[in-house]
């Protein structure tokens, strides 16, 4: 059984937009500083990476 801890879900309190970095950078174990600018940089190369924050933000529970 997963301890709660470890499920992926968008924290109430640590959110700039959505908390989808946040979330994802709790479940594995890095600094959502550091998740959200990577997302940043990864919105400069070409790929669907907006459509795919929307879709997370909409399948992730939050907290």
């Amino acid at each position: 059984m997963t301890s709660p801890t470890m499920r992926l879900t968008r924290p109430r309190n640590d959110r700039v937009i959505a908390g989808v970095c946040s979330g994802l950078a709790r479940k594995l174990g890095w600094k959502p500083g550091t998740v959200r600018v990577l997302f940043v940089l990864s919105c400069l190369l070409p790929g669907p990476q907006f459509l795919i924050y929307l879709l997370l933000w909409i399948i992730i529970p939050s907290e």
